[in-house]
């Protein structure tokens, strides 16, 4: 089991390359970043996470911007969208970014993707929000065809495009991995049909670890190999022991939560976590 990092990068929070460069030379496999392209004045949808929005969903840098800094100043640390709010995206545009960022980082990006809850902030992209399953659907397997042929086309009823040419294609093959975040049975069987793996956010540890007898029966009526559908664990508790059950039931990665303050809090935290993951061990 691998361990990575989450945190949502402002100017207040340490940048993505400082953070970067400190979680590498602790040992954590992986760095995300959030996602919000703004956040619409009338705030007419409800935060899942309580009544009043935190500071840092209106201050959050871009996503694809913060993650290639990240990457530029490392080696082996993967970088991951967490999550990327596909429908808020042209999905010819979202194919190119995420194939140059796969290129300039050696093939090390993690496609962390979800429908999102701010239905305002969707419709301000022209998003229909209880349609944005579906979009977000054809938009990946748009982009699959455009990363997996030199001319590729789609034409289903929310995405239709003639044959184009794209490159460059990501350094992953067939493409990087796709992981999707929401709550079972929903996202278990969405993850079946068209992911590479579960990262499911906000969800208490016995429900994720209660939810995997169903992803492993849904993935073989699917005629797909159980073991080849990874799990994540976004949010991790440090919590030893729950930790320990995680990698005895063969989840992927822990991914613990940063702060989004400066460096004099977040630093001495990750060195928390590198404590307790080494504790823990693989």
């Amino acid at each position: 089991m691998d361990y990575g990092l989450v945190i949502f990068p402002t100017t207040y929070t340490p940048q993505p390359a400082e953070l970067a460069v400190a979680a590498e030379e602790r040992g954590f496999e992986s760095l995300w970043f959030p996602e919000h392209t703004h956040i619409p004045a009338s705030r007419e949808s409800p935060w899942p996470g309580g009544a009043d929005l935190p500071q840092e969903y209106y201050d959050t840098y871009d996503l694809f911007v913060a993650l290639t800094a990240a990457a530029s100043a490392t080696s082996k640390l993967k970088v991951g969208s967490g999550i990327c709010l596909v429908v808020e995206h042209d999905p010819i545009v979202l194919a190119k970014q995420i194939a140059s960022l796969d290129q300039l980082s050696g093939g090390r990006f993690v496609f962390g993707i979800g429908g999102g809850w701010n239905a305002e902030e969707m419709r301000n992209h022209g998003t229909d929000f209880k349609r944005r399953w579906k979009l977000m659907r054809e938009r990946v397997e748009a982009m699959k065809e455009i990363w997996g042929h030199e001319q590729a086309e789609y034409h289903g009823e929310m995405v239709d495009f003639d044959p184009i040419f794209s490159n460059p294609k990501p350094v992953q093959k067939p493409h990087p991995p796709i992981i999707i975040g929401g709550a079972a049975p929903w996202a278990l069987k969405r993850c079946v049909r068209y992911c590479d793996g579960w990262i499911p956010i906000g969800i208490a540890g016995d429900d994720v670890l209660g939810a995997l007898p169903e992803l492993r029966r849904l993935a073989n009526e699917a005629g797909r190999d159980p073991d080849t559908i990874e799990v994540n664990i976004f949010g991790t508790m440090p919590d030893p022991e729950l930790i320990k059950r995680y990698r005895d039931a063969g989840i992927r990665r822990c991914i613990f939560s940063l702060p989004p303050r400066g460096r004099e809090k977040v630093m001495p935290m990750l060195d928390r976590y590198t404590e307790l993951a080494r504790s823990i061990g693989a």
